[in-house]
């Protein structure tokens, strides 16, 4: 909780909060969207939902909803819960993108949402729809497939989650995050070079992964495969997001 919400208000001010009222002004639409990314089939994925209510009944969309103002604490909390209901994942890598309002990306009325790109393994993950969907599936983001035409302003929303994204994936360790849990480096590797669309020299890359220190390895755990079996790692507990002193491939 913030140090304002903390704070006790004086008598003047309780007398003025007590008298006022919140729709005695203009208030936009608020929502928040989500840019779920995972790997599958060997290529980076987004989720997207298929809607079932005006407007734009019957289009592709991004997952998300309106702010539950009794129950999210947050625009977090709010991001997490329509990522659960969509998933089946409750603890995933959340940031926050950016927001976005006009008073023509809606046409219902000036809206605004913040957006929240998540990244998940789905190994585990359970799609769900329902709550004004019909639908929903992953879409590859490959180069030579093209996206469904998007509900509101979603085309622009993901192209900015995908450049930050990729622009991250050059400096930070949030790869790590597309894996199941237990992942070999080789594995780890390969999911840089989804994500970026080149491949990396195997030996600068694990010379970076080691300066990262942000792995921990799986004592008497291995992948077994046609070569010789490969030693497993995880995410080390607690650790946040490690940040490169070089980009990727420098």
């Amino acid at each position: 909780m913030s140090v304002t919400a903390k704070r006790k208000p004086g008598k003047e001010e309780q007398q003025f909060l007590q008298g006022y009222n919140i729709h005695d002004y203009d208030l936009p639409l608020t929502s928040v969207d989500l840019v779920i990314f995972t790997i599958r089939d060997m290529s980076l994925q987004v989720l997207l939902v298929k809607r079932g209510d005006h407007p734009f009944k019957g289009e592709w969309a991004l997952p998300g909803g309106f702010i539950d103002v009794r129950h999210d604490a947050s625009l977090e909390a709010t991001a997490l819960r329509k990522l659960k209901e969509k998933t089946g994942v409750s603890a995933p890598y959340v940031e926050q993108l950016q927001g976005f309002g006009s008073k023509d990306r809606d046409p219902r009325g000036w809206s605004s949402t913040f957006v929240y790109f998540a990244l998940i393994s789905s190994d585990d993950v359970i799609l769900q729809h329902g709550g004004g969907a019909d639908d929903v599936k992953w879409f590859p983001l490959m180069h030579n497939k093209k996206l469904p035409a998007l509900a509101f302003d979603h085309a622009d929303i993901l192209d900015v989650a995908l450049l930050r994204l990729r622009s991250k994936v050059e400096y930070t360790s949030l790869p790590a995050h597309l894996l199941s849990k237990e992942f070999t480096l080789s594995e780890l590797q390969q999911v840089y070079e989804i994500v970026l669309g080149r491949q990396l020299d195997k030996s600068s890359f694990r010379k970076r992964i080691k300066e990262g220190d942000f792995l921990a390895e799986l004592a008497g755990r291995q992948r077994l495969g046609s070569n010789r079996p490969a030693q497993l790692y995880a995410l080390r507990d607690g650790k946040s997001p490690a940040i490169f002193s070089r980009l990727m491939g420098n």
